[in-house]
């Protein structure tokens, strides 16, 4: 074996960015199986542990987040001589204004970045867009820059589903479908295409959610043996931990997996949370029946409705429950194919992302509008072409403005849900309901300012007056309508 270290990629990296180690190796056996390599990070009394991996051509790499500022070390570790106990340095200064951090769960039921800004899950779908062509990946990053999502749901293996059946740009495993895969040797090409797009979505401001199985597959990565499944998790979370802007979610439709076992999940698990040193984002998300989300290691609950019609309205049962921040990844898409998940109106999917908000969680977005060239957002990207985004936006800062930037909810009667902060500000929405006016009865002492919101139509009214006690406040007898009460300052 012939060895020359590269010199680190950069010897001062901003708190919470990427710190990259590079080796140069020839290797006569294979070094995806044969060749263990690691690095301890110190700094002061703290030291992280960071797996390695190999990259193809004979590279090594190492990458690692730091999370606190100064001077930080290393040295290396490796069952070959020529990669053991290299050593150095660098620096992680203070992040630039559009670096905050991985995302964290905040105030039980809600998220923030690392440095403490507040972050809003305003999520959408594209399961296989990394699979896709160049210019229509490109397509996908331009309608995501003009769009109000903030995370994307996205597959690591490629998919085979309606609607999406062309063939991936590259494998996962050197080999072919015909010649059968080597599950000894990983394609490179493929993670640092995934890789590129992830860091694309990091530009953006995009959280990319990413399934690590799927069971909607032509190719046999969904049944893969467990050795192998353990060797992709470290190899991905090795490649990908670094990333800030990175989410886990174990499966999608974990449930339809027939291949894997219940304890398989917790199996995952383990593996994914030992490997990941800056402790990212961790879920399951479920089809038929949901996961126990009281799993210590799971993060937040990452929810498809299992109910026809019953969907975000559950929202304050699921909080309750888990007592964790609750996301409706799918609660059906806005579209117009044949099935009852891809096919409800705009109008529907803005009030269960209403619904979602008022009752303390996270509502996803998804688009199956049908066209003759079958790329639908929710599969290929491309371009959206619903009416629901720019609500979906509106509902954004309305959640924005509000105390914290959250919303918890609030008692409520049965036709009514609320959310607020007790005597200093309400929001309530009628979603299909649309009656002509509602009485409103409050402590008094207290008086507010009152707001009628058409949240379909996005118009905020201002009643005149101040409001107290128990009041009237006229509405146009419209669907989807919205009152909200700030506590007025004397």
């Amino acid at each position: 074996m012939t060895f020359a270290q590269i010199r680190p990629t950069n010897e001062q990296v901003e708190q919470w960015d990427i710190f990259e180690l590079v080796f140069f190796a020839s290797y006569d056996g294979n070094p995806f199986i044969e060749v263990s390599l690691s690095a301890e990070f110190y700094s002061g009394n703290h030291s992280v542990n960071v797996m390695g991996f190999y990259d193809g051509e004979g590279i090594f790499r190492i990458r690692f987040m730091p999370t606190t500022l100064g001077n930080w070390s290393y040295r290396t570790s490796s069952n070959v001589v020529a990669l053991d106990g290299q050593v150095g340095g660098f620096v992680c200064v203070e992040s630039s204004p559009d670096n905050h951090g991985p995302v964290r769960v905040s105030d039980t039921f809600h998220f923030a970045y690392a440095d403490g800004l507040r972050y809003l899950p305003v999520g959408t779908t594209c399961y296989a867009w990394t699979h896709q062509p160049a210019n229509l990946e490109e397509q996908t990053l331009s309608t995501l820059k003009a769009s109000p999502f903030n995370k994307l749901r996205m597959c690591v293996f490629p998919k085979s589903y309606q609607f999406n059946v062309n063939e991936p740009m590259y494998y996962p495993f050197e080999g072919s479908l015909e010649e059968g895969w080597d599950y000894s040797r990983f394609n490179p090409v493929f993670f640092q295409h995934l890789e590129q797009r992830i860091a694309d979505l990091g530009k953006l401001g995009i959280e990319a959610d990413l399934i690590l199985f799927h069971p909607y597959d032509r190719w046999g990565f969904s049944q893969m043996p467990l050795e192998v499944d353990e060797r992709y998790l470290r190899y991905l979370t090795a490649r990908l931990a670094a990333y800030r802007n990175v989410w886990w979610s174990l499966a999608n439709e974990f449930d339809l997996m027939n291949s894997k076992k219940e304890e398989n999940w917790e199996y995952y698990a383990e593996i994914v949370t030992s490997s990941d040193p800056v402790g990212h984002l961790i879920s399951n998300h479920n089809c038929l029946r949901f996961y126990d989300y009281s799993k210590p290691w799971v993060t937040h609950c990452s929810i498809q409705r299992i109910d026809m019609y019953k969907t975000a309205e559950e929202t304050t049962e699921w909080r309750n429950k888990w007592h964790k921040p609750i996301i409706v990844d799918e609660c059906a898409y806005e579209g117009d194919i044949e099935h009852g998940w891809g096919n409800i109106t705009g109008e529907e999917l803005t009030r269960r992302f209403w619904e979602g908000a008022v009752r303390g969680g996270y509502v996803g977005h998804g688009e199956t509008y049908y066209n003759e060239k079958q790329v639908l957002w929710w599969s290929k990207g491309g371009e959206l072409a619903g009416i629901s985004p720019e609500r979906i936006a509106f509902l954004r800062r309305i959640i924005e403005q509000s105390p914290g930037g959250i919303l918890n909810p609030l008692p409520s009667s049965w036709d009514l849900p609320c959310a607020g902060v007790k005597d200093e500000y309400y929001l309530y929405y009628f979603g299909f309901n649309q009656p002509r006016y509602r009485h409103f009865k409050h402590e008094s002492g207290v008086s507010y300012c009152v707001e009628v919101i058409d949240t379909w139509n996005m118009t905020i009214t201002k009643l005149p007056g101040i409001f107290e006690g128990a009041f009237r406040v006229e509405l146009p007898g419209r669907q989807y309508m919205a009152v909200r009460l700030v506590a007025s300052i004397n």
